[in-house]
Parts: C-alpha cells; structure tokens; sequence
C-alpha cells in the first residue's frame, strides 16, 4: 500500500516537456503568449521536493495561456467597474507596495499555503491521511488574500479544496493537520476530514464537499449579518445570540470559494438573484483554474467569464492574475471593500493554474491536463514570481525571504508532529454525534431567549402586534372548539414560537398569500422581509440559504408547498442532517422543514406529486422525521420542532390538510420520538388472538380509523398506532402492542422497495422475532409510479380495505 502511494506520488509529480495545444476557439479572449524557460529559485526548495524537469516547449496555441495583467489592467476594472476613483485606486497599490510589513505578510501566507500542502502531500502517501484529499498548490494568491484582507467576524463558506483557506481564516494548522490525520484534536475531532474543515472561533464554515453546494449556505450567513442589524443582536463568548446590537460600523461580510467550473452551476445564478434582491454583504471568491475537476473548463462551458455574470442583476466583477499575489491582494482588498461599505455583492475572479491533480488519486488522463501542470510549475509559479519582482527592486534580500520561509516550515513540521503526536477519537462519539439534542429532549422545558420582548418591541409595531394577536386569538378560539384544521394549527405554531423566540425566520414560496394551506400566514405582514422570505422556486436554494442561517445562530422554518418538491433540496437536506457530526459538534442546525405531503386513496393528484418522499429521506443521517395526521400532533410537534438544535422534518397529510379538524392541547411541546396509540384493542380480541397491531401514519390513519368499526363487527380488533415519528423510530411503544397481539399489519404510504413499511418491518423482524406468531403483513404502494385514473390506482396505493383483508387473514 505505501508503495503504491509513492507511485502516485511519482506519477503526481511526474511533468512531461511535450507542448498541448488548443483548438482554435480555445481561450477566454486573453492574450497569447510565448513560454520562458525559468531557473528555480533556491527559496523554492519545498518540502516534497519534484524531479527537475524542462519547460515545456514553446506554443502560441496553449489550451489556455496565462492573461498577463499587469495592475493598470486591474485599477481599469476598479474605476470603469466598482466606480473608485484614481486615487482612491493608488491608494490601495500603496497600501501593499509601500509597506514592506504588508508584502512580508503577503509571502508568509503563500508559503505557509504551499508548505502545509507539500506536508499533506507527503502524510497522504505515508498513509497518515486517508480518503480524498485536493491540494491547492498553485493557487496561493486567494489564501494570501484571505490572509491580508478577510477579518475574524467574517464567514467563510469554502469547498473541498479548503485547508488553505481555513489556514489563512486564522485557524490552526496543527487542528487542521489533526484533523486530516483523524485525530480527536483535529478542528473537528476527526468526524470532518480533509474536505470539512470548521472552525467555530475563526467563522470558517465549510469545507463542503457536493460541488457548489456552499453557495446558497454563503447566502444564508450574508442574510444573517443583515438580521444581526435588523434586530440588534450579536453574538456573545459561546457564539449564542444576545442582546447586544452589532456595533455602528459593522461591516461583516460573508465569503464564499468556488471553482470556474462549479461556478457553472445553477445554484450560481439563484446566488446572484438572492444577492442582488436583498443587498447581501457577499464576496464571491472564483478561483480560475481552467479545470472543471481536470476537464478543460471550456470543453464543457462556453462562458469562463464567470466575473461578469454578475452583470444581469447588477453585482459587479472584478478579473485578476492569480500569478501576481501583490495585484490580488490590492485588487482584491478594493473589491471586499465595496462589499464591506454596503454596496451589495461582488465577483472576484481569480485566473490561476493548479500544479496538483483534482487529488492524489487522480490518473489525470484529461486532454492536455499533464502538461499544462508541468509548464505552470515551472512558468506561473505566484511565490516564484513574488520572490524574483521583490528581490530584483531590493524590497527584500533573498535571506530575508529564506528566513521568513524557514520560520513558516517550521511552524509547518510542528503542525505534522502535533497530528502525528495527538489521540484518535473514541468510539463512542459518533453516536454522540448524531443529534444536537436528545430523541427524549422535553421540549416544554426549554426556555425563551430572554431578549425576545424586547426585540419584538423595536422591530414589530403596534398594529402589527394587534393584528397578529387578533389573529392568534383566533385561532386559539378554533382550537378550543375543536375547529381548527391542520394547515391552521401549523401556522398557530409558528406564531407562538416567532413571537417566543426573535431569531426565528420562515421561507417559504407563495409565503406572502398564505401557501396553500396557510401555514406561513401573516408571517411577512407581522416580521418583515428580514425574518419572513418569499422566496424563488427552488426549494435547493433556500433550504441551503436556512441551513446558512442556522449555522449563524437562527432558527429558519421551511414551508414546503409540497414535500415532493424538496427533491429539489436533497444535497442541502443531506448536508443539513450531517453538519452536527461532520463539524464535530461545533455547529447546531436548528431546522424545521414543514409541508403537506403523502398519498391518499383516490387522490388523483398524479406521480410526481405523490412520491413518498419520507421514504426518500428516511436514510439521511441526523434527522429527525415525524408525520401528523391531526391538528393537535402537528401543533405540538412543530413546536418542538423548531425549539430542536438540530434539524427536523415534519409531514402532514396533503388530501387532510383542510378537512381534519379539532382541538388542540395549547402551549404544550409533543414529544418527537414517539407514537401514538389511537385505538386499543379489547382484552377479549387479544384473549381470543383475533387482535392485531396496526401501524400507519398520514391518511393511513384515516383509511384505519374508518374501518375499525367493520373489524370489530366480525369480532376482530386492532392497536391502531399512529407512528408520528419515523425517525427515531418508537420501538418501545410497537413493542408494547406487539406484546399482546403477536401479529403486525403496516399501511405504508411508500413503495415495496426501499420504503418506511420496509424498514420497520425489518426491525420488528429483527428486534421482536420471538413475539411475532406470523410474519409481517407490508400494505405498500407498488413500485409502479402512482396513476392519474382511479381505475389505475387502486392497484398502487393501499387503503382501507386492504387493511380488512388483511387483518382478517391472520
């Protein structure tokens, strides 16, 4: 095993003096050029030393040659772009090229950069680190940046490819390294690994490892500095929320890295419109390295322009030569100004090469891929360039720059000796890590922020607080009648708890009417914009804008029309249940996701709008899953709900959202982990064997309710439990009732393959083998999609006749 890490350590280092050439159309309209053979500095003896090998020969006709700016081709973008005047342009320049403190900082962050990748590079072939690792080699410039110009208080949003970032954020390389070795020291504690790096102290947020999934999570903590102003909080010692208003001249912002080729993806231009509607304080890093993995970028995109993407919704751009560490530093601190003075959303690009492949593992067969590394290594070196234009205009001797590289190294081999040196983790904490708060937690006994009178008071006015009192009046009035309905004992809920706690938020589509079944309703009208989003058609988008929230200390809901269209948001859903665990335990994810979902009998509402999309959901890890069929489990689970640290998702019954009606047990949190036994069965069907437990959820329970009388009138009898969690899953209360019957029947509103009934089926099989006097009867949907037709239906969904049959066939 070492010995094939070596080999591809080889084949890694390995570069080729054989010229690639470019189609025609090749290029982002820069300049060509001719390649110079360079002589390799001394100072550029890195830790994992490559073979000397020969430049590349000369070619006019690269795939994509280097765009050569010098700074008058930035200081044009920043006064023809961003509006900065001429001399307000010099003075940025100044600001690098005048302080020889500021270059030094600069060269310090690149080297630590390099050093601390080659160091990875050489664990990853000993075997120390394990599993995918993508270095960042060549690309020094963003990390220089980060260093020089990015603040503590902001929020950092990077991608897989982050340890340089994180590093230049302020956190530790030995926690970093740590936690690259799997090590309980690690910023992690060995759950995250090379591709989740957090760090709670220094906000570095991510390390994300699904390609531009960050983007709209960036979003998210940008709007979550706006709602730190808007309602005057901040955050205190343990990163709570308190009442203490963010100072006058706040001007945190939110960072989010992207590569060229993830930059091509759809949740980029959803970005922008989110940027540019609310005026987030948002820097969009994209870091240009002409890859899309190793894919040449232009063989599967025709736009890598991408900092003029911008352009449509008015979030400016700026282009500048990740060669040149100095320019993008002084480039780059103008345009993080712009966004720092409340101006709104900008684009840096940043053109680069990256000497690594994708990742060690990685054969780099893509067209031209092997010797364009070899040519940039030796001719678009950023340290390289550094060290020749300061030591040849005598700002710094060459000892001068060795020295401060010996002393960055060092720091470098502490960092290794430290992970090397540290714990593994103990088996027990990842089972610690499953959830931020307990299945058991009692709801009820969690107690409200005590600044929320006080923020409702400055940020709601008086007519708002009277009509939504009314309202809620109201509603409470229905409850206790035995009048409300499902959608409405949702929205009570809400309510309560947007008034209890301030750092509540909602998004929603239609949010502003009311969605289908006035679950977000008055929600805008009562809390403004700020807290209550209508949002784009695109669950993905602000599910991943709340899971960005939750990161930053607030509690967002999400109103989904139906639960079917988060199939838009399975990426951020599954990242949302694995943040607690991936981060180490340093990130809560308060979530709540809500909607009206399910299939009913007869529901004729066709296939796409009647997939079992809790099946879908049921094996992401760390979230919680329950169903209501009734105004009263929905009330108090949705309190619960949104008072949870970590992320939940309640269904209730899409063909009962309206018509189930009753009463309500006001101001009291239900439990999330547990079922409810609806109908018990008589001591003389169990003493006779003729009763049988029955499980189901959604308009199962309604299909069961209706045809209990019509079993007990042939002398038959059920335990009708309604399982109200489906994850974790109620074993004791199942149990329990299997105890007395022996026999199982579950109506199961998903598929034969890969559905709820199968799961429990499989742990009733398991767990309660022993008490079972026949095996479990599974009323499923059939795998075939869900018909339009009646006459088609019925022989998919399962109903209450099913359950009849089924209970008198034992």
């Amino acid at each position: 095993m070492i010995f094939a890490r070596y080999a591809i350590a080889a084949a890694l280092c390995a570069a080729t003096s054989t010229a690639f050439i470019a189609p025609n159309n090749a290029g982002y309209g820069v300049k060509t050029f001719t390649s110079t053979q360079r002589v390799a500095s001394p100072l550029m003896t890195s830790t994992l030393s490559a073979p000397e090998t020969e430049a590349a020969a000369d070619s006019p006709n690269r795939m994509r040659p280097p765009i050569d700016y010098v700074w008058s081709d930035v200081s044009k973008q920043l006064v023809d772009v961003f509006g900065y005047s001429q001399a307000e342009v010099d003075a940025y320049a100044g600001e690098v090229e005048d302080s020889k403190e500021n270059l030094m900082k600069i060269y310090k962050a690149l080297q630590l950069a390099r050093g601390f990748e080659n160091a990875c590079n050489q664990q990853y072939m000993q075997g120390k680190i394990r599993g995918f690792m993508h270095l960042d080699n060549g690309q020094e410039s963003i990390p220089a940046l980060v260093d020089y110009a990015i603040k503590n208080g902001d929020k950092k949003y990077s991608y897989y490819r982050e340890h340089t970032h994180a590093l230049a954020s302020g956190v530790d390389p030995g926690a970093i390294m740590a936690e690259l070795f799997m090590k309980e020291t690690g910023t992690c504690k060995g759950a995250g690994g090379s591709m989740h790096i957090f760090d709670k102290p220094t906000y570095f947020q991510g390390g994300w490892a699904l390609v531009s999934e960050q983007l709209p999570y960036a979003a998210g903590a940008a709007k979550s500095i706006l709602l730190d102003r808007k309602l005057a909080l901040s955050d205190n010692d343990d990163f709570l929320k308190q009442d203490v208003a963010p100072p006058a001249d706040d001007d945190r912002i939110s960072v989010v890295f992207v590569g060229e080729g993830g930059a091509q993806n759809g949740r980029m231009a959803e970005l922008l419109n989110s940027a540019a509607k609310d005026n987030l304080p948002l820097l969009i890093v994209v870091i240009d390295n002409g890859r899309a993995i190793n894919t040449f970028t232009e063989d599967v995109a025709t736009n890598g322009k991408v900092y003029q993407q911008g352009i449509h919704y008015g979030v400016p751009g700026l282009h500048v030569d990740g060669q040149d560490a100095a320019d993008v530093a002084k480039g780059g601190k103008a345009v993080i100004d712009y966004v720092r003075s409340g101006k709104g959303a900008a684009i840096l690009q940043v053109h680069t090469y990256r000497f690594n492949g994708h990742s060690p593992a990685d054969p780099e067969h893509e067209r031209g891929r092997k010797d364009e590394k070899a040519w940039a290594r030796l001719d678009q070196d950023p340290i390289k360039k550094f060290e020749d234009k300061y030591t040849a205009n005598g700002v710094f001797t060459e000892d001068e720059l060795k020295a401060a590289k010996k002393e960055i190294l060092a720091d470098v081999k502490a960092a290794v000796k430290f992970a090397d040196e540290s714990p593994m983790p103990p088996v027990e904490l990842a089972k610690e890590l499953e959830y931020p708060d307990a299945p058991d937690t009692d709801y009820n006994t969690k107690p409200a922020p005590a600044f929320a009178d006080a923020v409702n008071a400055r940020t709601i006015s008086g007519e708002q607080m009277d009509t939504i009192t009314a309202h809620i009046d109201d509603l409470r009035g229905k409850a206790k009648a035995g009048e409300i309905s499902i959608g409405d004992a949702i929205n009570l809920a809400i309510h309560e708890e947007m008034l209890r706690d301030p750092t509540t938020t909602i998004h929603a589509e239609d949010l502003q009417a009311g969605s289908s079944y006035d679950i977000p309703k008055l929600t805008q009208q009562t809390y403004g914009k700020i807290r209550a989003a209508d949002e784009i058609i695109d669950e993905g988008h602000f599910i991943g804008k709340a899971l960005g929230e939750g990161m930053n200390g607030y509690r967002p809901i999400i109103e989904l029309m139906n639960t079917n269209f988060g199939i838009f948001g399975m990426a951020e859903l599954s990242s949302a249940g694995n943040t607690y665990a991936t981060t180490g335990g340093q990130f809560d994810m308060p979530m709540t996701i809500v909607g009206a979902g399910g299939t009913a009998p007869n529901q004729a509402l066709g296939a796409e709008h009647s997939q079992p999309f809790h099946a879908y959901v049921m094996g992401i890890p760390g979230l919680k899953i329950c169903t209501a069929s009734s105004p009263d489990a929905a009330y108090g689970i949705t309190k619960s709900m949104i008072r949870d640290n970590g992320p939940c998702f309640l269904f209730a019954p899409v063909k009962m959202m309206k018509e189930s009606k009753g009463t309500l047990d006001l101001d009291v949190c239900a439990p999330l982990n547990k079922a409810a036994l609806l109908h018990e069965a008589s001591a003389e069907s169990v003493a006779a064997g003729n009763a049988v437990t029955v499980l189901t959820y959604l308009h199962g329970v309604k299909e069961a309710q209706l045809v209990t009388d019509e079993i007990m009138e042939e002398g038959f009898d059920i335990d009708l439990i309604e399982l109200r969690s489906l994850k974790p899953l109620d074993m004791d209360t199942i149990r329990k009732s299997v105890e007395r019957t022996n026999k199982v029947v579950i109506l199961d509103e998903s598929t034969l393959s890969g559905g709820v009934g199968a799961t429990i089926s499989a742990r009733i099989s398991e767990e309660l083998f022993d008490l079972l006097d026949a095996p479990v009867k599974r009323l499923c949907m059939d795998d075939a999609p869900v018909p339009y037709a009646s006459t088609m239906e019925v022989a998919v969904v399962k109903r209450g006749s099913d359950v009849v049959k089924a209970v008198f066939d034992f």
